[in-house]
Formats: C-alpha cells, structure tokens, sequence
C-alpha cells in the first residue's frame, strides 16, 4: 500500500466529515457572504482553527468559481493549494536519514497520546535506514513505561539503558549518553516521562534531562519531539504551547489520525507554531508511523483524488 493509500485510509473520517459538511453549506453555484460564515463556522468546528479558517474564507472571497465545474471540487482545490503553501514548508524528510555524528533526540508528550510507541516506531524506522539506536528509558515514574520500551527495543532489537523504577531521570539520560559514545550509536532516543504541562515537578524533571544532554553535547538535544493526540482536539494547542516555552520544540508526531473526524487540528497547529511535522500515526500497527508528506495530506484530508 501506497502512502497516499495510508494518508486517504487514515483520514477517512476527516475527509467524509468535510465533504458532507462542505455539500451541506453549499448549495448554489455562487458562494456568498452568508454562506462564506457558514463555511468558516463549520471549519473552525472542524478543529482547523479560528485563524486558518479565517484565511480560508478570504480565498475563496477572492477567487473566482468556475461556473462550469463542480463548485464543491472548486473549493477543494482552493483548500488543497492553502494546505499545501501552509505545510509544505513544515515537511521533514530528511528526519530519518542516517547521522554521521550522534544524534540526541528528547521525546515528550502527556500520558496516553502514544509517545512511547511512537518511539518503538521512530526506532524501527531508523534501524531500517542502518542507523545503530539506543533507547534510554527515562520515564522512571512508572515501571510499566519502563517495561513497554523494554519490549519495543526487543521487538526491533535496539538496545536499552534503563534504571530501576523512581531512579533519577536526568542520571539514566547520561549513562545512555555515555553508552552511546563508547559504542558509536547514530540515534540516541530518550523516552520522557508521560507528564501533564501544568504539573510542575515533571516539567522541572524534563529540563534537567535536557541540561544534562547539553553539558555531554553543546549541540544537544539534536531533536525535541513532542507526541500529539488527535482526538485531544484543540487541548493540542495547549500542550504544543507550553512545551515549546520549557524547550524548543523541533518537530512534531500527531497519533490517532485514523480515529478522529477533527484531523484538522494539525491545520491549526500548523498555521499557529509553524513547527516542522514529522510524522503522523494512521493505525495501530508498528508500521503505521507515516513520513509526514504535504501532498499526501492535502489530497487525502479534501478528498481531491
């Protein structure tokens, strides 16, 4: 199966949503002011957020319909070239390539969004791509976390430094480094604990694992990902807020795009942080961690193939 197969499967619900939502509002050959609001009210309870339905509505103000086409693919073509010119620029293809120099890359994300099979699959991804991985299991709190990337690290057989349950996380982020050196790893992934952003003991608790990366390598954390949650609508915008505040954030993972008729929260959360997207979850499977690709998103999300 195809990427664009993955992207059209993954974004069903999102894309059947849009459609009837869009064959509802408009039912003329011209669009006017009435139905313009309708329109922006609808893709703003869509989840595409205040700010990119609002530029969606100008442009298709601006543009000219084409009397003698469908007037619904008219305004998909329109929302297909506003997605593209949004989020072409946020693609990271080149994530995956294999490093000639270590590269430390710092996962977070609130309990429950995927964060650590995110890992499993980034991993898999890598070791794919000949790079030499190392998980370091830092979400010390709860054992089961522990355990988890233990059976992914088995499961795509990568090593793992882990320490046991309560340890400090900060002390198991520089054995992994340490290990990491001795033993020319490319990719060193380090599992943060599934925390809220207002729970203040494990937002200090993140940033002491990112001052250690940085006195091992004044270049590090390389990469600092953030795991998203489809379903969590515009709660998304918060946390991908306040994480950015504590350290900058280089990329996004958004999960559970197969599981929610909001798909586009990512829309919003493109349009408000320009944040390079690198990948998204479409399934359940360990395979199901798709390369973020604009095209495929667009065309798949307003349904234009």
């Amino acid at each position: 199966m195809g990427i664009f197969e993955k992207f059209k499967i993954g974004f069903q619900k999102s894309a059947s949503n849009l459609t009837a939502g869009l064959k509802e509002i408009i039912l003329k050959k011209e669009i006017d002011d009435h139905t313009l609001n309708k329109i922006e009210d609808f893709l703003i309870s869509s989840d595409v957020g205040v700010e990119a339905a609002s530029d969606i509505k100008d442009i298709i103000s601006q543009n000219k319909i084409d009397p003698s086409r469908d007037i619904i693919d008219e305004v998909n073509d329109l929302l297909k070239k506003y997605i593209l010119s949004l989020m072409r620029p946020l693609e990271r293809k080149d994530f995956f390539n294999t490093r000639d120099k270590l590269n430390i890359i710092l996962v977070s994300g609130v309990n429950g969004v995927g964060k650590t099979t995110s890992i499993g699959k980034i991993g898999k991804r890598f070791r794919e791509n000949n790079s030499k991985v190392l998980f370091s299991a830092c979400d010390t709190f709860r054992a089961a976390a522990i355990d988890q990337l233990e059976q992914w690290a088995n499961k795509i057989n990568v090593e793992i430094v882990k320490s046991d349950p309560g340890s400090d996380p900060a002390s198991v982020a520089f054995k992994s480094l340490d290990e990491a050196k001795k033993n020319n790893y490319n990719q060193v992934i380090i599992d943060t604990a599934g925390r809220l952003q207002n729970k203040k003991n494990l937002m200090e608790e993140y940033k002491k694992i990112a001052k250690v990366i940085n006195k091992f390598d004044d270049t590090g954390p390389h990469e600092v990902l953030l795991v998203l949650d489809a379903t969590s609508g515009q709660n998304v915008i918060n946390q991908v807020e306040e994480f950015n505040k504590i350290i900058p954030l280089t990329g996004l993972i958004m999960t559970k795009l197969d599981g929610t008729a909001k798909g586009g929260i990512l829309i919003a959360t493109a349009k408000r942080f320009k944040i390079p997207i690198v990948a998204l979850g479409l399934g359940e499977k360990e395979d199901d961690l798709e390369i973020f690709d604009s095209e495929s998103f667009a065309s798949a999300f307003v349904r234009t193939n």
